[in-house]
């Protein structure tokens, strides 16, 4: 017949799906045994990384930081300025028993370097019980005086200082100095014409005329005028040119530039007027060539103030 179909092996077909359905579950069972495995071992190698981190910080806690073999017995502070050793320590935090390897030495700088006279610090432990604290102080080379609107109606004065670099500086507390402070700040040069809101203590002043002053002062000492005026005034409201007022009542135009060359014309200048019995009463050294000078005649005037000698920069 036509439409007479042709009988299939339907028990080979069935042995068919059936080795294809086995192949399936195996292949299936064993991606389920590495799955199970890899998450074993991950859970097992994490668990273990865990527990060896825990087991170090337990042991670190217990052998190192609440050691009291390590315990600060001694902290030994240097310093080249002024500031008294016990004052440093104050501010330095550092409390004897405090453990010394956990103790974080950075706090203990940005502790210090906190107050604005001072420059650098640098810090070393020394095992297993002592802590040495090296203070490099910056030394005031003219002073700025701010006027202010007193709570009572009055004025008063605020006082900052400047070094050398034009770092801005709160004066110290006399109680916090193994010296008098006045025998030092007496004699600093007062840099005028600068306001509060160029003032902030422990940053510095880029102003160019404030760095030629501060220059200025720097190089005045080794001049051939060292001892024969003072600089009582700087003033650095112009541009271009700091006004210098003497003790002796002589009003000296600088340059901001080449100041060591200006301070030597001073000197010849200075010493015509001595061979005219006659002083300097204003003098423009900004200008290169016929250098304005006015004179007025000497009288008894007074003699420059010896500088004492600055303790800084003697180590204790």
């Amino acid at each position: 017949m036509w439409f007479k179909r042709k009988q299939k092996n339907r028990r080979l077909h069935r042995v068919h799906v059936l080795n294809v359905k086995l192949r399936s579950d195996q292949v299936r069972a064993t991606r389920t045994r590495l799955a199970a495995l890899t998450t074993g071992i991950l859970f097992g190698t994490v668990f273990g990384l865990y527990l060896l981190w825990r087991t170090g910080e337990w042991a670190l806690d217990k052998f190192v930081y609440e050691n009291s073999e390590f315990a600060i017995q001694h902290v030994e502070v240097k310093t080249d300025g002024m500031i008294a050793t016990d004052q440093l320590r104050r501010w330095s935090g550092v409390k004897l028993g405090d453990n010394l390897i956990a103790l974080d030495l950075t706090a203990v700088k940005r502790n210090l370097e906190l107050v604005s006279t001072i420059g650098s610090v640098s810090i070393e432990r020394v095992l297993p019980r002592t802590l040495k604290i090296s203070v490099t102080e910056r030394d005031p080379v003219a002073q700025v005086n701010i006027p202010r609107a007193g709570a009572s109606g009055g004025i008063t004065v605020e006082v900052f200082q400047l070094d050398a670099d034009g770092y801005v500086m709160q004066p110290l507390d006399p109680r916090m100095c193994v010296i008098p402070l006045a025998q030092v700040n007496s004699q600093l040069p007062v840099v005028t014409g600068l306001n509060v809101y160029q003032l902030q203590s422990g940053h510095r002043v880029e102003l160019p005329q404030v760095q030629a002053a501060l220059e200025l002062v720097g190089a005045f000492d080794h001049s051939p005028m060292a001892g024969l005026v003072d600089l009582r005034r700087i003033d650095v409201s112009l541009p271009g040119v700091v006004v210098v007022t003497t003790g002796q009542g002589g009003e000296i135009t600088f340059a901001l530039d080449d100041l060591e060359r200006q301070l030597r014309r001073w000197r010849e200048i200075y010493d015509l007027g001595q061979r005219m019995n006659k002083t300097v009463a204003s003098l423009n050294l900004a200008v290169s060539n016929n250098v304005p000078v006015r004179w007025m005649e000497a009288v008894v005037l007074p003699s420059a103030t010896p500088k004492s000698v600055n303790p800084a920069h003697t180590r204790r």
